[in-house]
C-alpha cells in the first residue's frame, strides 16, 4: 500500500476535473462526484484541511457545437447545462466544492501560462494558434505508460491546423467565425482544452500538490498533456503528487458517453429514485472499476437504503462511544485507496450488529454511534432529509404535546419518546394520539419486539 504523505503536513489540495457544460449530465458524470466527495470526506474525517477545487469547462468545441445547433450563444449553454450539474450534485449531497473555477474567468492566467511555455521552448506559434512541443519533454507519456514514438502512426493533422509535429496540441486556438474570442499576443483567440485545467490548478493550488481527479478516460491525452505543459512551464518540478481516477459507467456493457448518444439522464434518474439511493449504488463497487447501469440496481440500492435507515431509526437518540471494532474495519477499508466497496460491507455489519443488539434489549449504543460515523463519511445517513419537507406539520404536532426539536429526525424522536412515557404511565390515550398526530403529518410509528421505529408514510 503506498503511504499518503501530502505536500504540507496536515493539508490537503485536491483538484479534480469537472464537467465541460454543454448538455446536461448523466449517470456516469454523477459517480465522479460522488466518488470525490466521499475521499473529501474522509479525508476530513481523518483529520486533514482539504481545500478541494474543481472546474467548469465553459468554453470548448462541444460547447461551441451546442450553441450552433441550438442557435444560442455559448454562455448561454454553458450556463443552462451548468446550473443542471449543480443541481443534480446538490441532490446527490455532493457538498460544495471550496473553489469552483470557471474557465473563461482564468483567460489571464492561461495566456501568462503560454507565454512561459513559448519562453522556455515548449510551445511554438504558427498562424495565430500556439502549440506544445511533445517531443520538448522527455518525460512526455509516463503517467499512461505510452511511448512517444508509437503514437504518430495514429495521429493526424487537423484541416487549417500548423503544427510541426503531428503530436503536438493546442495551447491556444486562433479566432474563428461565430466563435467566442479573446485577445491575446498571437491574435485574436480563445484557449485549447488542455491549458485551462492546468492554469487553474496552478492558481489555486500551486505546483506539486497532492490529490488530481478525473474520470479514467482522461488519463490520455488530457491529464498526460497537463503534467507536460505544467511541468515544463515550471522548470520540471513535479505537477501532482498523486493521481486518482474513477472508472466509467456502462450500459450494456459500453462506455456511457454522449458522443455515441449511450446515456442515461441523471436528471431523470434523480427524478425517478430516491436520490441517496444512486449515491449508494455508485458506493457499492470501487471507485477505479466501472459499474454496470441497470435500473433494478437502483432498486436494489433503494431497498438497501430501507434496512439502514431502519436501523437507524429503531435507535433513536445516542450517547455512547462508537464501537471501536468498526471504525478500524472502516478506517481499513477507506485507507486501502478509498475502497467503499468494502466500507459499505463494514456498514451492513454494524447494522446487522446493531439490530441483534436492539433484538435482545441490549445497548446498541456503540453501533448506532458508529453508524452515524460511517454514514456520515459515506453521505448517506443525514436522516432529516427524509422528513424535512414535512418540518412545519411536525412543528404543530410537537407544539400540540409540548415538545421541542431543532429538525424533522429530532421532533419525530423526542415525540417517540413522549409515547414511550406516556405508555409507561398508562395513559394510552395520550400514547394513541401521539400515535395518530404521526400519522397525519406523515410518519408512521411501528412497534416491534425491538422496539419502536418509524417511517415516511
Amino acid at each position: 500500500m503506498q503511504p499518503f504523505e501530502t505536500r504540507d503536513p496536515g493539508h490537503v489540495a485536491m483538484y479534480v476535473c469537472g464537467p465541460t457544460v454543454q448538455a446536461a449530465p448523466h449517470v456516469g458524470h454523477g459517480r465522479q462526484a460522488v466518488a470525490f466527495d466521499v475521499i473529501r470526506r474522509y479525508l476530513e474525517w481523518r483529520g486533514y484541511s482539504v481545500k478541494y477545487v474543481a472546474n467548469i469547462t465553459d468554453i470548448e468545441d462541444k460547447i461551441i457545437a451546442a450553441a450552433t445547433e441550438l442557435g444560442i450563444s455559448t454562455a448561454e449553454v454553458a450556463e443552462r447545462a451548468g446550473q443542471q450539474f449543480l443541481d443534480a450534485y446538490a441532490r446527490l449531497r455532493v457538498r460544495p466544492y471550496d473553489v469552483t473555477a470557471v474557465a473563461t474567468d482564468h483567460i489571464p492566467e492561461m495566456i501568462e501560462m503560454i507565454e512561459q511555455l513559448l519562453e522556455r521552448g515548449h510551445a511554438y506559434a504558427s498562424g495565430g494558434d500556439v502549440y506544445f512541443s511533445v517531443r520538448s519533454l522527455p518525460t512526455y507519456g509516463e503517467l499512461s505508460g505510452r511511448i512517444v514514438d508509437e503514437l504518430v502512426p495514429g495521429s493526424r493533422l487537423d484541416p487549417g491546423e500548423h503544427k510541426r509535429d503531428p503530436l503536438d496540441f493546442a495551447l491556444w486556438k486562433a479566432s474563428k467565425p461565430n466563435e467566442p474570442t479573446w485577445d491575446s499576443p498571437w491574435g485574436p483567440g480563445r484557449p485549447g482544452w488542455h491549458i485551462e485545467c492546468s492554469a487553474m490548478a496552478l492558481k489555486e493550488l500551486g505546483i506539486g500538490f497532492d490529490i488530481h481527479g478525473g474520470g479514467l478516460d482522461l488519463i490520455f491525452p488530457h491529464h498526460e498533456n497537463e503534467i507536460a505543459q505544467s511541468e515544463a512551464a515550471e522548470g520540471g518540478r513535479p505537477f501532482v503528487r498523486y493521481w486518482l481516477h474513477n472508472g466509467m459507467v456502462r450500459l450494456k456493457g459500453e462506455k456511457m458517453a454522449k458522443s455515441v448518444g449511450n446515456i442515461v439522464g441523471l436528471l431523470d434518474l434523480l427524478d425517478q429514485y430516491r436520490p441517496e439511493a444512486v449515491r449508494l449504488f455508485y458506493l457499492r463497487a470501487h471507485y477505479r472499476q466501472p459499474i454496470d447501469f441497470a435500473p433494478e440496481l437502483v432498486v436494489d440500492a433503494e431497498a438497501a437504503l430501507d434496512r439502514l435507515w431502519a436501523f437507524r431509526r429503531r435507535g433513536g437518540r445516542v450517547d455512547a462511544a462508537a464501537d471501536r471494532a468498526a471504525l478500524e474495519r472502516f478506517t481499513a477499508a477507506m485507507d486501502d485507496d478509498f475502497n467503499t466497496a468494502e466500507a459499505m460491507g463494514v456498514l451492513f455489519d454494524v447494522v446487522r450488529d446493531g439490530n441483534r443488539h436492539l433484538d435482545s434489549g441490549e445497548d446498541a449504543g456503540p453501533y448506532l454511534a458508529a453508524f452515524d460515523e460511517i454514514v456520515g463519511v459515506l453521505g448517506l445517513g443525514e436522516l432529516d432529509s427524509d422528513v424535512d419537507d414535512l418540518l412545519e406539520s411536525l412543528r404543530d404536532v410537537a407544539a400540540r404535546f409540548g415538545v421541542t426539536g431543532s429538525d424533522a429526525a429530532a421532533i419525530v424522536f423526542e415525540l417517540i419518546a413522549a409515547r414511550t412515557a406516556a405508555r409507561g404511565e398508562r395513559d394510552f390515550e395520550r400514547a394513541d394520539a401521539i400515535r395518530f398526530s404521526l400519522a397525519e403529518a406523515g410518519v408512521v410509528v411501528e412497534d416491534g419486539s425491538g422496539g419502536t421505529s418509524w417511517h415516511r408514510s
